[in-house]
């Protein structure tokens, strides 16, 4: 007997790569059923090497016979269906905003916080955060644990893949355009992204800051400390795949540097790559199709007591959204929440 699985939003970018994610990791899995609002039904999607699943519709779907729904299909799919879901008896895994900040749904990256998913026997819904939040979180709870993060100031530098295969595309067309005098109009963001910044990821509020920069600050404070100060700043880069972070902490007491190589080399889902010299660092064109957070750049930040500044990259696609919803299902069959 196996578990009986759905993923819904199979048809995008993120679905494809829980499905990819799935078969790697061997998860047991007895049915996989694809599933897509609006007119998805009907594609056909790869899971594993051999298996190919025909996608069929979310609306209408009876989840009285799924034990677990990815879903991956954005926040309104999230809002319209989960809930149905998790009432029908399965346990959800919500990649969307909708949940995260629900004080009655568990916020998880399974390095930082796994024990918090017994708290989802109430709603069976788990909430997955935002790819800079899970990248920031893995590599700054173990830090955290020696040395209590108070305040951390966040820049982070978001790769196209994360709103969507237009915006890749987007991303491409504008690059080819540039050499030939034709580059396209920005469509998929606010200004052209070829060889440019942006600094706006999701909508400007009233207060001067986006809805990504709102959301990734208090997801940390979930995550890591209710009593975390956190400032981020988020920039669109003209990067396909590749989240970055770069991350200034003050603690309430000293971290040594020695520390806190020694705390980052021990943690799970880390890899420190951290030489004083010339290219000794990880960049994001690196790190596609990577499952770490790769750590570099560890200094001290002279200009406070207990400071320390940092660089962490990852994957836009695996732990900064498929990968760690798979690990966040893995921990949910291993505490026997899923079965």
């Amino acid at each position: 007997m196996g578990i009986k699985v759905a993923v819904v939003g199979a048809t995008g970018q993120v679905g494809r790569e829980i499905l990819r994610t799935l078969a790697e990791r061997a998860f047991p899995a007895a049915e996989v059923a694809a599933l897509s609002p609006g007119r998805g039904g009907g594609q056909e999607v790869s899971y594993g090497e051999e298996q190919v699943l025909r996608v069929r519709g979310l609306e209408g779907h009876d989840f009285r016979d799924t034990d677990l729904v990815f879903f991956a299909a954005g926040e309104a799919a999230s809002a319209a269906e989960a809930q149905r879901a998790a009432e029908a008896g399965a346990m959800v895994i919500d990649l969307s905003p909708r949940f995260r900040l629900e004080p009655d749904v568990p916020l998880v990256v399974p390095e930082a916080n796994a024990a918090t998913l017994t708290r989802a026997r109430k709603r069976r819904i788990v909430a997955c955060p935002s790819a800079l939040a899970a990248t920031v979180a893995v590599a700054l709870k173990p830090l955290h644990a020696i040395g209590k993060a108070r305040r951390a100031v966040i820049t982070g530098f978001h790769a196209v893949a994360g709103a969507g295969k237009e915006a890749m595309d987007e991303l491409w067309a504008q690059t080819r355009g540039v050499y030939v005098n034709e580059a396209p109009p920005a469509e998929q963001f606010p200004k052209t992204i070829a060889f440019n910044l942006i600094p706006q990821v999701g909508d400007i509020g009233d207060d001067g800051y986006t809805t990504e920069e709102r959301g990734a600050a208090a997801e940390l404070r979930k995550l890591i400390d209710p009593d975390l100060a956190a400032i981020v700043t988020s920039v669109r880069v003209p990067v396909f795949i590749g989240d970055a972070a770069s991350v200034t902490v003050a603690f309430d007491r000293p971290v040594e540097e020695k520390q806190a190589w020694a705390a980052l080399r021990e943690a799970p889902g880390i890899i420190l790559l951290d030489r004083r010299e010339e290219a000794g660092y990880v960049t994001p064109s690196e790190v596609a199709g990577e499952d770490a957070v790769y750590v570099s750049r560890l200094r001290r930040d002279l200009t406070v007591p207990h400071g320390l500044a940092f660089w962490c990259v990852t994957d836009t696609l695996r732990k900064g959204a498929a990968l760690n919803a798979v690990q966040v299902a893995e921990e949910l069959v291993r505490l026997k929440l899923v079965e």
